[in-house]
């Protein structure tokens, strides 16, 4: 089901050709930005018009309108399973646990006397959050955007989720719950690029954002390349990823339950195992095998996932090399099951989140462990990090300077604008002290 790369034997390669030998699945925005930019800007030009077209086109949904009633906000969250509701409840208290910890504060340097460096942390003004809805139902995805934009305080959060057909137009009832719970009342049926672009330009119905966050599909990540410049955003999202590095001490029913866990996502979706134990990997192998046989999504998602270019069960000669295919690798999710997984964990330099041992899968992750489940796919942990509290936030230098403390680097100051043959900026500093300010020549 899963295949097998042998990288034991030979020393590892280093850099590119490493990352070169390691499973990836085929995720080509560059493809799909072209498009979608006729979508986007159809919703630029005919605003919330093209959005119900494309509701009708896409989700096989005629709507009246695309901002979601409050009424319908509130009818969701009564309605709610109590059991769904506590736990949404017990997941926001943790994620504002940790979140609230990000939040950084204004600090102010004195570099010399009379001369002052203070940066402040500001917010962004506007925010609209994309949660899917597509394969599966996300409100985990709501709590990761909302949580931490709230913690920065940004002072005006939307969010959007695509329209279902057999909820009446509305995104799936348990995404309204979620956004009553965290005290969202801006919400919008549009999904995919569409939600994005109606962020992005602002229709009649919904103000134009500054930021786009969260997860989606390839539509999704393509408009949000096609915006980069124009709005921030967290990242361009692949399909999931789990890597496991594991040695002989780990449980292959844990394993294989890890590895389907993130497979169920999409049939894109990558598990990857990365193990000196050949005795391990055969287990898993057939623990694979059974625990698929009894789960949901088996031919449009795991099978494909587990089966595909993207994963493998990956053979090293021992831990060591396993830490340097797992940091070239650089997982979305990285768990960590050996013998010593906490020390190894404070040495690995790329991944999205790191899970330490047999009692910290995933799925903790995904739900209730505090942390943020919005992250880089891809290999883009090598140079980004996963949504955060200072995804949301700007930091701004405030410089103050008295007379005296400028007059004593104002030498400095005017050599290296000459250095750099920009007299001009040499000449603002000797205008304030009375210097004669060079003639154009």
């Amino acid at each position: 089901m899963i295949s097998r790369i042998d990288l034991r034997g030979d020393a590892l390669p280093e850099g590119p050709a490493l990352r070169a030998l390691l499973p990836r699945a085929d995720f080509d925005v560059a493809a799909a930005l072209e498009k979608v930019r006729p979508i986007c800007e159809d919703v630029h030009h005919r605003g919330d018009a093209a959005l119900i077209d494309f509701a009708e086109k896409f989700d096989g949904v005629k709507l009246d309108r695309v901002r979601v009633p409050a009424a319908a906000i509130e009818r969701a969250l009564e309605e709610l399973d109590p059991a769904v509701r506590a736990a949404l409840e017990e997941s926001i208290r943790r994620a504002r646990l940790v979140h609230r910890e990000q939040r950084r504060t204004t600090h102010t340097t004195q570099v010399v006397p009379g001369g002052t460096v203070t940066e402040k942390w500001v917010p962004v003004d506007r925010v609209g959050l994309y949660a899917p809805g597509g394969r599966a139902v996300y409100p985990s995805s709501v709590i990761m955007n909302v949580v931490p934009a709230q913690e920065a305080g940004v002072p005006s959060l939307a969010l959007a989720s695509p329209a279902q057909a057999d909820f009446g137009g509305l995104p799936h009832p348990t995404i309204l719950a979620a956004c009553a719970l965290l005290g969202v009342d801006e919400v919008y049926a549009a999904g995919g690029a569409t939600a994005v672009a109606m962020f992005a330009y602002g229709t009649e119905s919904c103000p134009p954002a500054n930021m786009v966050t969260g997860p989606g599909n390839i539509w999704v990540a393509a408009a949000k390349r096609y915006f980069t410049g124009m709005i921030g955003i967290d990242a361009e999202a692949g399909p999931t990823e789990i890597a496991v590095l594991a040695d002989s001490t780990a449980d292959p029913v844990h394993v294989a339950s890890d590895l389907i866990s993130q497979a169920e996502h999409d049939p894109l979706a990558a598990a990857v195992l990365v193990t000196d134990s050949v005795e391990l990997a055969d287990a898993v192998d057939k623990e694979l095998e059974a625990q698929v046989e009894v789960s949901k999504h088996i031919d449009e998602r795991i099978v494909p996932a587990l089966s595909g270019r993207q994963s493998a069960i990956v053979l090293v000669d021992g831990v060591e090399e396993g830490l340097r295919v797992v940091d070239a690798y650089g997982a979305e999710h990285l768990e960590i099951q050996t013998a010593d997984a906490a020390a190894l964990a404070g040495r690995v330099r790329n991944a999205g989140a790191i899970f330490v041992g047999p009692w910290s899968p995933v799925s903790l992750g995904d739900y209730a462990a505090g942390s943020n489940h919005v992250l880089p796919t891809g290999g883009c942990a090598c140079h980004s990090s996963g949504l955060s509290v200072q995804s949301f936030l700007r930091g701004i230098h405030i410089v103050d300077y008295t007379e005296d403390a400028l007059a004593e680097v104002a030498h400095h100051v005017v050599t290296l604008a000459e250095a750099e043959d920009l007299p001009a900026h040499g000449a603002a500093i000797k205008a304030r002290f009375g210097w004669k300010v060079p003639e154009n020549k």
